[in-house]
């Protein structure tokens, strides 16, 4: 059976387990204080070439976009997020469970729009009565979005501006970050991240990772007491330096940038080779999640073989699925699941 599900099925990177192993009868003190941690947050500064930034390491995706938006937003305060942004649809209510409501506006191939941005945050400060409102208090993004689509440079620049006129911080989803910075098509990179957004995080779980993710405050603006707050929603490790030697060796030698360009470079083949034997394409993604549109009984035949993902349905007799690429996919695996797929060519 071929796994193109989604890009955290394996393991970690042997690097990674290999650091894991090097350094695991060293004692060091816990909750993140040992010295792999800071030297962890020291190499993403560098990364990031923001060397005032407070990095913090969590357990996973879900936990860390709970954790950062629940300590940076007032009890009567909620996110905006586009509607098919991942904490409105696929986090089962996370941040609903700590008080905050998503307030949803439109997305196109899942991004939102500056300037339909700046009109509802408009509506809502002219309305009389948003007194009795939730108060969008942050924006979150994600990066690449549930559609595998990115961001531009000029798009992040003009939602700062945006967030900056209405004074409210954004914030961006680095759950799959490396394939959206190693994307061909793109003008996005950390330091442009770091400067145009208030907060964000580099994913380690679906890029190499056991587990875990890098918190980034970029503007000295990190929540009083953020580890506390960590440590209350269950999102801190005793062990804190299983996540620092993992991001440790990630961010060593250039080893997260180099894997990211390689699941990169797989759905580049399996695009081009989807294409060539006719398919669909629901969505032109640069990054590593493809989606292609297939009859329903296609679905199920290839079920039979592969794992992916069943996105949506455009119509009755059609399903879209998502085929994902990671650090760890290769190309004889790609290529069969290539021979697998019925050529349509005319």
């Amino acid at each position: 059976m071929l796994s193109f599900s989604c890009d955290y099925n394996e393991g970690a990177h042997i690097k990674v387990l290999e650091k894991l192993m090097e350094t695991n009868l060293i004692q060091v003190p816990g909750y993140s204080e040992d010295k792999y941690c800071q030297s962890a947050r020291e190499k993403i500064r560098a990364a990031c070439e923001c060397p005032e930034a407070d990095v913090f390491f969590l357990v996973g995706g879900t936990q860390t976009n709970m954790v950062v938006i629940d300590s940076m937003l007032a009890k009567y305060e909620g996110v905006v997020s586009a509607v098919t942004g991942h904490v409105n649809g696929h986090e089962a209510g996370a941040i609903e469970f700590t008080g905050h409501k998503v307030l949803a506006i439109p997305q196109h191939e899942g991004k939102i729009r500056a300037g339909e941005l700046e009109d509802y945050l408009e509506a809502f400060w002219a309305d009389e009565t948003h007194s009795h409102m939730v108060h969008p208090g942050m924006v979150y993004i994600s990066h690449p979005t549930e559609y595998g689509t990115l961001y531009t440079k000029d798009e992040l620049a003009s939602i700062s501006a945006v967030c900056r006129r209405f004074d409210i911080p954004l914030y961006m989803d680095g759950a799959r970050m490396g394939y959206g910075l190693a994307s061909y098509r793109t003008d996005v990179t950390l330091p442009v991240i770091a400067e145009y957004c208030d907060a964000f995080y580099i994913g380690g779980t679906k890029v190499g990772a056991l587990c875990g993710e890098a918190v980034v405050f970029t503007k000295k603006n990190a929540p009083k007491c953020f580890m506390t707050i960590v440590k209350q929603h269950g999102a801190m490790l005793a062990k804190g330096r299983v996540l620092g030697v993992q991001f440790d060796a990630l961010f060593t030698d250039n080893l997260y940038f180099e894997i990211s360009r390689h699941a990169i470079d797989m759905a580049e083949k399996l695009r081009k080779g989807l294409e060539a034997k006719g398919y669909s394409f629901y969505i032109d993604s640069p990054t590593n999640q493809q989606f292609i549109v297939l009859e329903n009984e296609e679905v199920e035949a290839l079920r039979e073989h592969v794992m992916f993902s069943v996105w949506e349905k455009p119509d009755d007799e059609h399903t879209v699925i998502r085929l994902a690429t990671s650090w760890a996919t290769t190309e004889e695996n790609v290529d069969k699941l290539l021979d697998l797929m019925q050529d349509r060519a005319i």
